[in-house]
Parts: C-alpha cells; sequence; structure tokens
C-alpha cells in the first residue's frame, strides 16, 4: 500500500522502493517473535530449569542480528523523517511510536542476553576457584537485573526469577569465600583470658597472591579479599577479624610486659604468629618504648604476606580502639608523679611521634595526628589531673580513717613548710629598711607564744593531710600555670571536702563519744589556724591570672571554725541532756526525810559526779586548757542550776530533809571541783580547781545555798546585811523568803526575819 508521503518520498529520491511501513510491520513481527523465543528460553532456564544450551546460542545469535537491522532502520527513519518533517509529520510520527517500542523490547531482551551470559561465566570460574571472575560476573548480572528494574514489572515477568537466582548464586559465593577464608586464616585461642593462657594464641596466615592470573593454593587469600571487595563483605570479614586480633593478640602486648609477637614457624607459603613470653619482668607495667616496639612487629611481618591495601583498612579498623588501650594501659601510668619528671618526659613523645611515623610508612596508619600523640603532648594537663586525682583520693582515704589516733601539738610546733625564696623586689626593700625597722619597733613585745595554737591532741590523719597539702602546694611551685593552678585548687578542695566528708561520714561516732567530738573541734581548729597563713607562704610563687590575692586560704577559716564548734556543741547538748535527765531521778529534791527518797537523790548526785568525771578524763590532755575549764564549768553548771531550781521550789522543807539537802549539795561542792584536770600532771591541775568560779557561773549561788539550808534565822539575816550582803547578791528578796518559809515554821521571830529581807 503507497501513502501519499511514500509517493513523495520516492518522487523526490530520498526512500527506496520498498515501503518503509511494511519494514517496520515485517520487523515488529520479527521482534515479537525473537521476544517470545527468548521469554521461553529464559523461563526454561531460570523459572524451569531445562537445559536448551544450543538453542539458548541460536536465540542470542538472532537477538543480536534483529538489534542491528533495528539500529539500521532507525538510522534511515530519523534521516529520511528529518529531511521531510513538516509533510510527512503524521505518518512518520506514527512508525516512530512503532519504532521506540520495538526498541524498548530489544534492549530489555539485551539485559536479559547480558545477565545470561554472566551467570554462564559465573558458573565456569567459581568450580575453577577464580573468585575474582566470579565476582565480577555477578556484579555484572546484578547491573543487568538493576536495568531490567527500571521498566514496568509486567513487562519483565521473569524479574522475580532473575532476581532469586542471583541472590542464590551470590549466597554461594559468600559460602565458598568463607570456606576459603577460614582455611587460609587460621585462629588457635584459649579457653580463658588469662594472662598465662594468652601465650596459646596462634595465627596461621597464608601468604598473599602475586598479580598471577591462576591462583594457586598458596595464594588464594588475596583472590579471597579481592572477591569479598566486590561483593562488599570485605568490611564485615576484616572487622570481625579485626575484633580477634586486638583481644587477643594486640591488647595482651600492650597489657602485660612479658608478653610479645613473635614468628613462630614461617614457611614459603605461610607464616604462624603467636604470643611469646619473655623473662619475667619486675615491672608492673610497660614502658611506652617497649610496648611501640612489641606492636611493630605485627604490621611489619603482617605486611609481607598481606597487601598493604588491607594492612590500610586493619589500621582504620583497630587504630581508634588500640590507641585508646595504649593510653589507658600503658600513658596513663607512664604520666610522672612529680613535677620534676616533667623534662624527661620529652622522650615518651618523640617515640610516640616515631611509632606513628613507622605506622605510616607501613600505610597501616593514614591521620597525620591522631588522640594518642595527642595525649602524649598534653603531658602537663594529664600530669595535674593525675596528680589531683591522686591527692584527692590520699585525702579522702585519711579523712575516713579512724580519728582516735592522735598526736600532741604544742605552742612551738609548726607544720614543716619549704624555705621558699623571697621575690627580688621584698629582698631589696628588707634591705633598705633593716635600719628603720630596728628603731621604730616598740619597747613592749607579744609573747613568743602570742597567735599560736595551744596545747591540744589532733588525729594524725589530720596532720598528715596538711602535709599532703604543703607538698602539693610545694609541687605547684615551678609548673606550669595551667598545673600550677590546677594543683593549687586540689588543695582548696582537700579542705572543702573535709568540711563536707568528714561530718557526715563520722556524724554517730562524734555524737556518740565525747573524745571524738573533742578531737574533731581540735582538729578543725588546728586547719583553720594553718590556712592563715597558708596562702601567704606561697603566694608569691603561684601564678595569679585573675585578681591579686587569689592564691589564700584565709575564706575558709570561719567555716572550719564554725564547723568545729558546731561539733563539739553538738556533744555539750547531749552531755548537758544526760545531765538533766539524770537529775530528773531525783524527784525534785521532794521529801528527802524519806529514805526512798534519798537514795534517789543521793543517786542521781552520783551519777552526776561520775558523768563528769568521766568526762574529765576522756577530755584531759586533748582539749586546749581554756576549752577543756570552760566545757566543764559549763556542764557543771547546768548540773548546779537545775539542782539550786529543785530545791527553790520546794515550799516545805522539814528539818531531817534540809539536813539532807546540805549533804548532797555538799557532796558537788567538795566533788565538783576535782572534775577541773585538764593537764595529764596532777600537781598542775590545782589552779584551774581553785578558779572554778570563774568558769561556773552559778557556784557562788550554789554554796551560798548551801549556807542557807544549815544556818538559823539570825546568820541569814546577817549574810543579807539590808540587800548588801554575800546573800543578797545572789538571790533575790523573794526567793529568801520563800527558802525562809519552807525551812522554818511560821514563828515570832520567822516573821521578823521575813521584815528584815527587803
Amino acid at each position: 500500500m503507497a501513502s501519499f508521503v511514500t509517493e513523495v518520498l520516492a518522487s523526490s529520491g530520498k526512500l527506496e522502493k520498498e515501503d518503509l511501513s511494511g519494514k517496520i510491520s515485517k520487523m515488529s513481527r520479527k521482534v515479537e517473535e525473537t521476544k517470545e523465543e527468548l521469554y521461553e528460553m529464559i523461563n526454561k532456564r531460570y523459572a524451569d530449569f531445562l537445559p536448551s544450551l544450543q538453542g539458548s546460542e541460536e536465540l542470542m545469535i538472532q537477538v543480536d542480528e534483529v538489534s542491528k537491522e533495528m539500529d539500521a532502520l532507525k538510522n534511515c527513519i530519523e534521516n529520511e523523517v528529518q529531511q521531510n518533517i513538516q509533510v510527512a509529520v503524521t505518518e512518520y510520527a506514527k512508525l516512530k511510536q512503532q519504532l521506540e517500542k520495538n526498541t524498548v523490547i530489544i534492549e530489555v531482551l539485551g539485559h536479559l542476553k547480558e545477565f545470561h551470559n554472566a551467570m554462564e561465566e559465573f558458573n565456569k570460574a567459581l568450580p575453577n576457584k577464580n573468585y575474582v571472575e566470579a565476582a565480577n560476573m555477578l556484579k555484572q548480572a546484578r547491573a543487568s537485573v538493576d536495568s531490567l528494574k527500571v521498566w514496568k514489572l509486567s513487562q519483565v515477568p521473569l524479574l522475580g526469577a532473575l532476581s532469586s537466582e542471583l541472590t542464590v548464586q551470590r549466597e554461594n559465593l559468600i559460602h565458598h569465600l568463607g570456606d576459603e577464608w577460614k582455611r587460609l586464616v587460621i585462629w588457635r585461642l584459649p579457653p580463658s583470658n588469662g594472662p598465662k593462657s594468652f601465650l596459646k594464641v596462634e595465627l596461621n596466615l597464608s601468604r598473599a597472591c602475586s598479580k598471577d592470573i591462576e591462583p594457586t593454593p598458596s595464594a588464594l587469600l588475596c583472590c579471597v579479599l579481592q572477591a569479598l571487595a566486590i561483593q562488599g563483605e570485605l568490611q564485615n570479614k576484616i572487622k570481625l577479624f579485626s575484633q580477634v586480633l586486638v583481644k587477643f593478640m594486640l591488647k595482651p602486648v600492650v597489657m602485660y610486659p612479658f608478653i610479645s609477637v613473635t614468628v613462630a614457624e614461617q614457611q614459603e607459603e605461610g607464616i604462624i604468629l603467636a604470643l611469646q613470653g619473655l623473662e619475667k619482668s619486675h615491672d608492673e607495667r610497660s614502658t611506652p618504648s617497649q610496648v611501640y616496639s612489641k606492636l611493630l612487629m605485627w604490621p611489619e611481618m603482617s605486611i609481607s604476606y598481606w597487601e598493604a591495601v588491607l594492612s590500610a583498612i586493619l589500621g582504620e579498623l583497630i587504630w581508634e580502639e588500640m590507641s585508646r588501650c595504649i593510653i589507658h594501659e600503658c600513658l596513663v601510668h607512664s604520666i610522672p608523679n612529680n613535677s620534676s619528671q616533667l623534662e624527661n618526659y620529652s622522650t615518651v613523645i618523640k617515640q610516640t611521634e616515631e611509632f606513628e611515623k613507622s605506622l605510616k610508612e607501613m600505610e597501616f596508619l593514614q591521620r597525620d595526628s591522631t588522640d594518642l600523640l595527642k595525649y602524649a603532648r598534653d603531658v602537663n594537663c594529664h600530669f595535674a589531673s593525675k596528680k589531683c586525682k591522686d591527692v584527692i583520693v590520699a585525702a579522702r582515704k585519711l579523712m575516713t580513717s579512724k580519728m582516735h589516733n592522735t598526736v600532741k601539738i604544742t605552742p612551738d610546733y609548726k607544720v614543716h613548710l619549704p624555705n621558699l625564696p623571697m621575690p627580688g623586689q621584698e629582698v631589696r626593700a628588707k634591705q633598705e629598711v633593716t635600719k628603720e625597722v630596728l628603731t621604730l619597733e616598740n619597747a613592749k613585745q607579744l609573747s613568743a607564744w602570742s597567735l599560736c595554737l595551744p596545747a591540744c591532741r589532733i588525729s594524725e590523719s589530720v596532720q598528715q593531710l596538711m602535709d599532703l597539702a604543703i607538698n602539693t602546694l610545694c609541687e605547684a611551685i615551678g609548673s606550669s600555670t595551667y598545673c600550677a593552678l590546677q594543683l593549687f585548687f586540689t588543695v582548696r578542695n582537700i579542705f572543702q571536702l573535709f568540711y563536707d566528708v568528714v561530718p557526715t561520714y563520722h556524724k554517730e561516732n562524734l555524737l556518740k563519744f565525747p573524745h571524738l567530738a573533742a578531737i574533731q573541734h581540735n582538729n578543725c581548729m588546728y586547719l583553720a589556724h594553718h590556712l592563715l597563713t597558708l596562702g601567704h607562704h606561697f603566694k608569691a610563687h603561684l601564678p595569679q591570672p585573675h585578681s591579686e590575692g587569689i592564691a589564700t586560704f584565709v575564706d575558709m577559716v570561719p567555716g572550719f571554725r564554725r564547723l568545729g564548734a558546731r561539733c563539739f556543741l553538738a556533744q555539750m547538748n547531749v552531755q548537758r541532756a544526760e545531765l538533766l535527765e539524770r537529775l530528773s531521778t531525783a524527784h525534785n529534791f521532794c521529801n528527802l526525810d524519806d529514805e526512798d527518797n534519798y537514795i534517789a537523790a543521793s543517786k542521781a548526785v552520783r551519777q552526776v559526779i561520775h558523768q563528769l568525771k568521766q568526762l574529765a578524763t576522756v577530755w584531759q590532755d586533748v582539749l586546749p586548757v581554756s576549752i577543756y575549764c570552760k566545757a566543764m564549768g559549763n556542764l557543771l553548771n547546768t548540773a548546779i542550776t537545775e539542782v539550786i531550781a529543785k530545791i527553790m521550789m520546794l515550799e516545805d522543807i522539814s528539818s531531817e530533809g534540809g539536813e539532807h539537802l546540805h549533804t548532797l549539795c555538799q557532796t558537788i561542792i567538795e566533788e565538783g571541783p576535782l572534775v577541773f584536770t585538764p593537764l595529764a600532771e596532777e600537781n598542775k591541775n590545782k589552779k584551774y580547781q581553785e578558779e572554778v568560779p570563774l568558769y561556773v557561773k552559778k557556784w557562788g549561788t550554789f554554796k551560798e545555798l548551801v549556807i542557807v539550808l544549815r544556818a538559823n534565822l539570825q546568820e541569814i539575816v546577817d549574810r543579807w546585811t539590808d540587800g548588801k550582803g554575800p546573800l543578797a547578791v545572789e538571790f533575790s528578796s523573794t526567793e529568801i523568803k520563800n527558802l525562809i518559809r519552807a525551812l522554818f515554821q511560821n514563828t515570832e521571830r520567822r516573821a521578823v526575819a521575813l521584815t528584815k529581807i527587803k
């Protein structure tokens, strides 16, 4: 059939005699036939699994021929249509649409052909252990399937079968590669993780292959690794290998100084690496140089058997964990313990630099600067951190130790401060004003013991704590600015820690045992005393970046004084409560002519005296004399104040009851002063026993009461002396009148006496 377009183009001599429409129709039928035959063959091969090798090859040839004819026809149409587009646009649009449909079908058939060929080559390469070729063919087949996925699934019914086949064959390849890996990389691991068990670790490595085309049994490892890389499984395989390598071979080398990597056996086809026990070292930790030399043996021995690329991958996987291990198990322990050793640490820094340089040359390490080298270079910061941590740990250990181990502190006691050089300006100024100072001296000088700490006992641990603080400040002198500041603030933290920890940790004992409360009081006063001048002694030798006077501890002094006073006052309150509780059993000193009441009152008084004597014993030679006397005077005053109050409340005191009251009160007067024994030497305590009125506020009142209990009316009136006598000093007129009414019967003499008490 000849169309108008055909006639026009034919008349112009630009189209062959054969009708183009007929050619396309014929081509379409041929394409459909080829499509059906190819689909049938692919379906039989990958879905029905029917062997048809010869037919598939002929069909592949037919596909190629049809593709060539389609390309020629396409070029012809495009050339002719472009020249006559305005004339034949409608006719050629239909033809081109049909042609594009055929082209799509041809592309799909081409991808199916590529998939089939790739799978054929894969099936040939895998049995021959040509794993690299097999991996590449699977990769190519995967690309063909991915290209088919671009089209709608309805156009490619076999796509699911092809994807399934590809997955099965890939798993088959991975399984073969895994078996080869297990044969070429053999670990012998110990049953346990003890230090000695690591000596049983062995690693058998086959030599990596060269660039030979045909891999031999001794040269498969390289091919296996390449095939794993092509399939994207190399990273996971090397990661698992690196984890075992680090755990069982590299970390033990770092952690234990007596373990090293060595070649147990070397052959043409491979090498056996093992951990070897060295001579027993006296050091608990390996030095950095020992660790670096032992670790370098691994890449040096393995790089000649494995490809450098693999070493780079392995290094990238294990370096971060290994650097942490080296830092925590080696470098941390190599940090000096004192600032005088910091200068020698440059050797370790240089060794670390050389170690990383060697790893880079072997392509085991890719980065320029790592955490390992940064850690070594920041030795000043790490020294400060380590020193501060050690100091805090030691301080806390002292704070939680037993407090009752004490040492005697005397006024001439001095802490061992270092002899620090005076700053130059101060020395010159001192020389210039020496003569002037001599002329300005006062005629009266302070005592040599002025501002000295009074004699007392403190905990041995507190003395050691102060020595620790002083040694730490000495360590700060001459250190870098950062280090010196860290150490200075660590010393402040020591004292702040004491303030917070000791009262909490020893809380129950401080309330339960008066001896410990007294020691804690002394401890706080001892620390406060030395904190006054500690900062001044070191101030000129410590950096002060923020403000003048930062190197001071004076601000902490009031807190320590309050802490000591609060602790001792809490114990005093406990003792007062006990005294009052004992006196409460005396039945208010009523009806002492009754034998039972007298016995109870007498027992209460004896218990009070006993309690005071016990306190006198445990506080003797512990508290400073002045604090001791004030404390005992306060407690004795509490007791006699309670006795006075109870007696003054009595409305009727019989003659016998008054005698018993006098006896009990006289016992207190006689025994009370004997509790003032602040010193261990008895002959030196008499002075303080005579000074009881200075420490016991109600002592004079109590003595006057005892006199009244046995006095007659005239004697009472005489001691009152119109409100000017000693009795009037201690009691009010109302109190004396009430006391007279309780002691004496209502007679004219009593009435006269009462009128004289004004």
